[in-house]
This record gives structure tokens, sequence and C-alpha cells, in this order.
């Protein structure tokens, strides 16, 4: 994140694709404001500076393992160019930005879902794919952070659409995937009700800070309102 070309700190994002096929940068709304997603007291303390663009590094077209940055502004004519959840609006700490068709970059995105059709709970392991204190491995490569779920995933923690982990997660990680991944296989369910032992890669949300500075518990915005948002998104963008 920076301000005049100054960078004020260090988060992750991750591109995810509508229902209809259109691609956004998804990232915590507290990176693009700079402020406490509950309090709005500024993050930046030392230079009292908001953010006015992202530094984005992209998985570059010209090979696998290799990246590029790219700018993306913050605003247009002092207008937020994020798009923020229909209903949730700025309560929702994650937002989606559009992305400019760029030769130079290669998309990998996730494909948010409305329905899980993975069966999760508390204590399984997730992990939290991202960059905590700006850490990277090669060119771009985040860090993958382990951790375990700590409330039922299908019950709405503190009556917002989140779910808590269990993970010594740290700055820089904030926007970061949570998924549950199973190299060995887990337990998929089919939309016809089937099951089967699969190899399974699945995103749960989006990792939005601990609780407290004093507790290794996370906040995980679910999948499926990152899939509302997303979606709405796509419309917004279409109109414009």
């Amino acid at each position: 994140m920076k301000a005049l070309g100054n960078t004020l700190a260090i988060g992750t994002s991750f591109v995810a694709t509508s229902s209809t096929g259109v691609n956004f940068l998804i990232t915590n709304r507290h990176n693009v404001t700079g402020r406490h997603h509950e309090t709005g007291e500024l993050l930046c303390t030392k230079t009292g500076a908001v953010p006015d663009s992202l530094s984005v590094w992209h998985n570059a077209s010209s090979g696998l393992g290799q990246f590029v940055p790219v700018e993306v502004p913050l605003f247009n004519e002092d207008e937020p160019i994020w798009i923020e959840h229909p209903v949730l609006g700025e309560k929702a700490d994650f937002v989606a930005l559009p992305i400019t068709t760029n030769p130079e970059i290669i998309l990998y995105p996730y494909k948010p879902s409305y329905h899980s059709h993975m069966h999760i709970e508390p204590a399984q392991t997730v992990s939290v794919i991202g960059f905590p204190f700006g850490e990277r491995t090669g060119a771009s490569f985040a860090v993958w952070a382990t951790g375990f779920i700590a409330s039922e995933p299908e019950i709405n923690h503190g009556g917002r659409p989140i779910f808590l982990i269990d993970c010594r997660s740290r700055p820089g990680q904030s926007g970061s995937p949570v998924i549950l991944y199973h190299n060995g296989g887990g337990l998929l369910t089919h939309e016809d009700g089937s099951e089967v032992i699969s190899p399974v890669s699945w995103l749960l949300g989006i990792y939005s800070g601990r609780i407290n500075k004093e507790s290794d518990l996370g906040i995980v915005w679910k999948t499926e309102v990152v899939a509302e948002l997303i979606d709405y998104a796509s419309t917004s963008v279409n109109e414009f």
C-alpha cells in the first residue's frame, strides 16, 4: 500500500472470478482505507497517511515463477474505485478491485462458492496463504501458514458471516485466502449428493486479522459473501 509513491505497509490480496467469469482483486477493506476496520483509527500512525494506490505483484505471463509489479490506483477523481459488498458495505472487511487487462500478467483465480461441497468442521487444518511481515519465497511466492478452524463454520460468529481460526498469523497476512487443502484427498460432495475421495483445494474465505493483539484467534470472512461481492461487482463493471 502506497501514498504519494511511498510505501505505507504490506498486505496480501488474491484474484477471484465471478460466476460470469469476471476477475477481481480481493483484499481487506482496511488495506485500501488505511484505517482500522471497526474503530476507524489510522493504521499508519507514523505518517498519518492513507493509501492512494497499491503495488500488486502479479504472476508474469513470461513464465511460472516470474512476477511483475502492477500499480493500481485506489481513487478516480477522489472517488474510491474499490467495490464493497452490496448489503454489508463498509461493515465487511473485504473489497473487490477491477483488474485491467494486461498482457504482461497471467491470472490464477479462485472461484468462491455460495455453497461448500466440502465437509468442514472445527479442528480441521487450514492454510493462510500470504506474506507475514512482507516475507516471500523466491521472487514472490507466498508463505503457507497453518492453522485450525476454531469455531463452527456454519454458524456466523458474532452475528457476522465470519468464522474463527487458530493460527499464528501476523501483519502482512491481511487479505490472505484461507483454504482447506488436502494433498492426500478429502471428502467431496457433488450436487447430486454423491461423495468421492479426491485431492482437494477449497477456498473457505479471506483472512481479516486477529480478534485482538493478544490472541492467535483470527477472523475469516466466509467464501459465500466474497462470491456475493464479486457477482455484484461484475454487474457494476458491466453497467459501467
